[in-house]
């Protein structure tokens, strides 16, 4: 080989490793960009993990920044609400302090024009006063004058005569004075005495509704009692002195007699008859009898008892019987021994209250109303007869005197029958004491219309709150005030006398002038 061809050949062996190099360096450089690539991801995703991390914290800070701005910022406001409502409640105070103070101004605004007007009234006064010192300076100034172109005898009667003027005068002003308060005191101690006798007396309002009626179990029990041809019936009437009705009704037996004890025994009789089933004349004869001694036991007990009720003794035996009677005896369906032992109650309060004798007064209120009793038996009011049958018993004048008046059939001899009549009313007119039929009632008010309707000048009358009231209108010009009033009393006292009322009737006279006018 040649030194030519040798050169050739490193020549081409020198391009050789430069193009191997090339390629080498050429993989070098990929291999160093990958592992670059792959580096710097690593510091990418590292940065990235650190920037979160980092994030993260300046959220917490921030988050905790905002936490503390908060609380501070709250903690100020709590600060700035409490000085304004520390603000307010002095604001407050001091309002109250100034609306207290204008109060006080207020008052004391009044009080000096109060006192401004009884300083101008008592200014008007005492010029008044002075006006009239002059005029009675010159009145009595011409008296002089005149007196002394009298005589001495006429100048003594004339001053006589004018005294004797000015004490009439005075007298007839005092009288109406006294008169006005005595009338006034009057009303008010015996509202008081009332108020308090119905006040400790309070008892419970008794209407017994007595009834006249047997109930069977069946009718076929009626039968019975009317008997063979009637015989058991009329000796059943005969014995009681009842008479027996006996009608469709089913299952009942009606008893009637005018005597309430007469009507008793015949009820009881004919239930223990037919409860004993034994229903023939002589088993009839023998049960009425037995029945009447009963009742007549329980009258005497009844009366008894409402005299030891009372704490009353030294009564007749024939009185104290009398007396229990009432058990079966109604006035308006009113129970008339109920009644009676509540008037003396109330009397005797009433009594207590005037420092009156309270036992006399029980012995007058127990006793009042004894002669309805016998009122079947004998002819006369009631009050009459139980007057009548005192003074036969040996009771006391003023006993049988209060009793015989107490509706004003005798004269009037002592105050207690003035209250014997109140607490009877009261006893009579308290609600559901009594109980009355209702055309009865209507007539009532019809009556008190009619009375007051007769009179001239009245135009038209209404009877209100069930009758104890009248309200009359009248016409305007025919009557002044003083027509008024007269017109009032004189149907008050026809009507007291005319109609028989539970209580008191109220007139009330009412004169009204209208006066229209139009405006165009």
């Amino acid at each position: 080989m040649d030194f030519t061809d040798y050169s050739g050949y490193e020549l081409i062996l020198s391009i050789g490793f430069l193009v191997l190099g090339f390629f080498f360096h050429a993989y070098i450089t990929k291999t160093n960009a990958i592992a670059a690539s792959k580096q710097s991801k690593a510091i990418l995703t590292e940065a990235q993990k650190e920037a979160d991390v980092i994030r993260r914290e300046a959220k917490v800070q921030a988050k905790d920044a905002i936490l503390r701005a908060r609380e501070n910022s709250e903690r100020d406001l709590t600060a700035q609400r409490k000085d304004i409502l520390d603000l307010e409640k002095r604001v407050v105070e001091r309002e109250k302090t100034l609306s207290s103070k204008l109060d006080m101004l207020n008052t004391k605004e009044v009080q000096l024009t109060g006192r401004m007007t009884e300083i101008s009234e008592h200014k008007e006064k005492l010029i008044g006063q002075q006006q009239e010192l002059k005029k009675l300076i010159a009145e009595e100034t011409s008296r002089i004058e005149d007196a002394a172109a009298l005589s001495k005898e006429e100048a003594r009667k004339t001053i006589m005569k004018r005294m004797e003027d000015e004490l009439q005068a005075e007298a007839n002003g005092l009288v109406r004075h006294v008169q006005k308060v005595a009338k006034e005191d009057a009303k008010k101690i015996a509202r008081e005495i009332i108020a308090t006798a119905i006040q400790r007396y309070a008892a419970e309002t008794v209407c017994d509704l007595t009834t006249s009626s047997v109930s069977l179990e069946s009718d076929d029990i009626k039968g019975r009692i009317i008997g063979k041809e009637g015989r058991n019936i009329k000796s059943f009437e005969s014995e009681t002195g009842v008479n027996v009705l006996i009608d469709e009704t089913p299952e009942v037996v009606v008893l009637s007699s005018y005597d309430p004890i007469r009507r008793e025994v015949a009820r009881v009789a004919l239930e223990r008859l037919v409860e004993d089933g034994r229903i023939h004349p002589a088993r009839i004869e023998e049960t009425v009898a037995k029945v009447r001694q009963e009742i007549d036991e329980t009258i005497r007990h009844a009366g008894e008892t409402a005299l030891f009720g009372l704490g009353l003794t030294g009564v007749a035996p024939e009185l104290v019987h009398t007396l229990g009677k009432l058990k079966f005896r109604t006035s308006y369906k009113q129970n008339v021994l109920d009644h009676s032992i509540e008037t003396a109650h109330i009397m005797a309060l009433m009594a207590t209250e005037m420092g009156l004798d309270a036992k006399i007064a029980k012995r007058i209120g127990i006793f009042h109303d004894i002669g309805k009793a016998i009122d079947h038996e004998a002819e006369g009011g009631h009050a009459v007869l139980g007057a009548n049958l005192l003074r036969k018993y040996g009771e006391d004048r003023i006993v049988y005197n209060a009793v015989g008046s107490h509706h004003e059939d005798m004269e009037r001899e002592s105050v207690y029958a003035v209250l014997c009549d109140a607490a009877d009313a009261l006893t009579a007119a308290r609600p559901g004491a009594r109980m009355e039929a209702t055309d009865l009632y209507i007539q009532r008010l019809e009556k008190i219309e009619e009375i007051a309707n007769q009179y001239a000048g009245v135009k038209s009358s209404y009877a209100v709150q069930a009758g104890r009231e009248i309200r009359i209108m009248v016409e305007p010009k025919k009557f002044n005030d003083h027509g008024t009033s007269l017109l009032a009393k004189n149907i008050a006292k026809q009507i007291g006398n005319e109609v028989k009322i539970p209580g008191t009737v109220r007139v009330t006279v009412i004169r009204e002038t209208r006066c229209v006018e139009y405006a165009k």
